[in-house]
């Protein structure tokens, strides 16, 4: 019974394993998690979760593809709309964050461990999935450019590449009941590749001899030519 005393339909009762399997193979690894482990945790007979699913590497197939669900409906949905290119990747980025320090990014961190676990059709299917994330923030990188909102040009695949591994990394290092907050992080994370343009005036312009080759960094709203003492090094 769910918790509102009603029966749970099939979807939810789906949604429920693999959310349980993904929390399993988290703590445990793909190969150190058994089906009868995760029937169990799921509080079924090994028979009733073949009855959902078909094996272990389909199971692991329906994880990941459930967290891009998730994923392009908490991260990419909300920004898509955004107007200024600087702005969609820099709330682009923070809703990223959340969800990686997440309780429901547990799907998604198994996407990025067990990336090489799928294979065949499984496997392709998932990149093309991911691969639309990369074009999204190389179309914004790229407008940035073409629209002076980066100060020196910067090559989109070089930046989206960058973006994504300062992000997909968060999860080694995050404690939920650390020092910092997922606020914390996420303000830090995004003032560091991103500084907003008040920052951006407050510090003296680099010369070009000391000025690094790739900055993400928008121009200042005033257009002034100041450089910020917060750029990435």
């Amino acid at each position: 019974m769910t918790p509102t005393g009603r029966k749970p339909d099939e979807g939810e009762r789906y949604r429920a394993i693999l959310e349980t399997a993904a929390r399993l193979i988290c703590e445990r690894g793909y190969e150190g998690t058994s089906m009868q482990e995760i029937a169990a945790a799921c509080r079924m007979t090994k028979a009733g979760l073949y009855h959902h699913i078909q094996n272990k590497e389909q199971l692991l197939f329906a994880i990941m593809n459930y967290g891009m669900d998730v994923f392009e409906e908490q991260v990419l949905a909300p920004v898509q709309d955004v107007a200024d290119p600087v702005e969609r990747l820099r709330q682009c980025m923070r809703q990223n964050i959340h969800l990686v320090t997440s309780g429901r990014s547990k799907e998604v961190i198994i996407i990025l461990h067990e990336h090489a676990t799928l294979t065949g059709e499984a496997r392709e299917y998932i990149d093309r999935r991911k691969k639309r994330y990369v074009r999204f923030l190389e179309d914004a990188f790229a407008e940035a450019n073409r629209l002076g909102r980066l100060r020196g040009v910067v090559d989109p695949t070089v930046a989206a590449f960058s973006f994504l591994g300062m992000i997909l990394w968060v999860y080694k290092w995050f404690k939920p009941d650390g020092r910092l907050t997922e606020e914390q992080i996420a303000d830090g994370m995004v003032e560091l590749l991103f500084p907003s343009a008040a920052s951006a005036v407050s510090a003296p312009a680099p010369s070009s001899e000391d000025a690094p080759a790739l900055r993400m960094v928008p121009r200042a709203a005033s257009g002034s030519s100041s450089g910020s003492g917060g750029e990435p090094q």
